[in-house]
């Protein structure tokens, strides 16, 4: 057996460097306005990266996951790899107690592994993260013993991230409604549930028990805030309006129109942060015309000065995308930048050499009597960062430059999943926060893939794939990641990728602690957060 990390060190060095119980006053409290409503509360569900900071407040996984990316303890103290790679063996903290009042131990990891099993409970997580794992096995109360089919890279990062929040296994049974969560979903988090208020608020308050926060974390004990309310402000005006008037203390999702209006007041400070994953892109569609034509693709793309529409809807807050991997991710392709630049004349050369060469009254592109239009379905709670703004942006770009016509709609989840079962749509629109980028890679570029959106398929992407997600050398996963960006970006125009998603939070400056999830890059949970003086 061999031990993957100094683990052991590092949950000493954190407990002697933090900070000591917190000295918070009992009856304190905050209110934060969030863009996104959530779809579920079940961590083990989680798939909008903007309510990350949600799923931390109430759960805890079993590592925690660095900057540079390297794992630490958390519920596991530490852990050991076997020399091939197929077990791993994890040593498990034994002062834990789940909400409820019973006890975390092997059983309840094994019980929360399990879960994974049941059909249906979450097919892209048993697809992707958890497609090695065959069994868990308790070796005594606080030893767990994971057994993988083969080698896989991304096993660690699962057991750091949100779909590893364990979960009461009563509540596993017994929870109301399992998929969506809430206040009968228990975690062992520093915050317990109170309630859920669709389209208005949730609320936490502190769990005085709680003594187990990752490596790292700024202080020991229960959190310092009593209690904190996220309200659901989608539009931004209103969450910006609601911290300047004092009606909350924070808010995240800062509009790059109201970014000069948060630095000049000097009561509030505003922090941004990359996201880690992929950026955010328009994949298109090759199970269908008219993007089933390569020089199709390429026209759409050059039809775009991407520049131009992220100055005119971010006002220079935005970072250019050049590859579906985000430039936080280091596995990131720099050789793609400046691949395509926006190139009109390009872009109609393209579509006349694909037959689009005749106009209507309108100017729109036709051929065969059908116009070249192209839709985007995009699902409501998904939509953040204006990006139904810079879809309009686009929209007026391509039809002036080349005469496509790209229709923006935006519905609600249960219209845009059957749009997607029906192959109604030309452009799925994408970015993910999975804080190693190989998770997305997986679930949306091979041709099984669990939300492979653009029916394209490319056996050498599939193998690259494959054998970066078989090992943990990083050296050999980037060069293997790199091959698939080359061919989804460069050589088959799968991808266009926009710009790399980024978080920000603009608070009082009487509001201490806040930061940035160090793995995803997203606004993190409320443990270390305090009102000063």
């Amino acid at each position: 057996m061999r031990r993957l990390t100094p683990v052991l060190l590092a949950l000493t060095l954190a407990a002697c460097g933090a900070q000591g119980p917190a000295e918070q006053a009992p009856g304190t409290t905050l209110t934060w306005a969030i863009e996104t409503q959530p779809i579920t509360l079940n961590p083990q569900q989680w798939a909008q990266n903007k309510v990350r900071l949600l799923v931390f407040n109430q759960f805890d996984a079993l590592l925690s996951r660095a900057e540079d990316g390297t794992f630490h303890p958390w519920l596991a103290t530490s852990w050991k790899a076997s020399d091939d790679g197929l077990t791993y063996t994890l040593d498990l903290r034994q002062d834990v107690t789940f909400h409820d009042g019973t006890r975390f131990d092997a059983a309840s990891v094994k019980a929360n592994l399990d879960q994974f099993r049941v059909p249906g409970y979450n097919p892209a997580v048993s697809a992707i993260q958890l497609r090695a794992f065959d069994r868990a096995e308790v070796v005594s109360p606080y030893t767990v013993k994971i057994t993988l089919k083969e080698p896989d890279g991304l096993f660690l990062d699962f057991l750091a991230s949100p779909y590893a929040g364990q979960i009461s296994p009563a509540s596993l049974k017994h929870a109301k409604d399992l998929k969506f969560g809430g206040t009968d979903l228990v975690g062992t988090g520093p915050f317990v549930l109170d309630r859920y208020v669709a389209g208005q608020e949730i609320r936490y308050h502190r769990n005085p028990a709680y003594k187990w926060p990752p490596a790292g974390a700024a202080h020991q004990g229960p959190a310092y805030l009593s209690e904190i309310t996220y309200r659901f402000l989608p539009e931004a005006a209103v969450r910006v309006g609601a911290l300047t008037s004092g009606q909350v203390q924070v808010i995240e999702g800062v509009p790059a129109t109201e970014v000069a209006l948060i630095q000049k007041d000097p009561d509030l400070a505003l922090r941004t942060s990359l996201n880690s994953g992929t950026s955010f892109s328009y994949y298109f569609n090759t199970g269908r015309a008219p993007f089933d034509d390569q020089r199709v693709r390429e026209a759409f793309r050059e039809a775009v000065d991407v520049d131009a529409v992220l100055r005119s809807v971010y006002q220079g807050t935005a970072t250019r995308a050049w590859s579906v991997v985000g430039e936080r991710s280091p596995f990131y392709d720099a050789t793609l930048e400046n691949a395509y630049a926006g190139d009109p004349a390009k872009a109609n050369a393209l579509l006349d050499a694909a037959g689009w060469r005749q106009r209507d009254a309108e100017g729109y592109r036709v051929k065969d009597g059908r116009r070249l239009t192209v839709r985007t379905v995009a699902s409501a709670p998904f939509v953040r960062d204006r990006r139904d703004i810079l879809a309009q942006a686009i929209q007026a770009q391509v039809k002036q430059s080349a005469g496509i016509d790209f229709q923006v709609k935006i519905v609600d989840q249960g219209s845009a999943q059957k749009a997607v079962e029906e192959n109604e749509y030309e452009i799925f629109e994408n970015s993910r926060g999975d804080s190693d980028v190989g998770a997305a890679l997986n679930l949306i570029l091979p041709g099984e893939g669990a939300i492979n959106r653009t029916h394209f398929a490319d056996g050498r992407v599939d193998r690259w794939l494959a054998r970066a997600s078989a090992t943990s050398d990083q050296a050999a996963r980037k060069k293997l990641y790199a091959q698939v960006q080359q061919a989804v970006v460069r050589e088959k125009a799968v991808v266009f990728p926009l710009y790399v998603p980024a978080d920000q939070i603009a608070a009082r400056k009487s509001v201490q602690g806040l930061g940035f999830d160090p793995a995803s890059g997203t606004p993190a949970g409320a443990y270390d957060v305090r009102i000063g003086t």
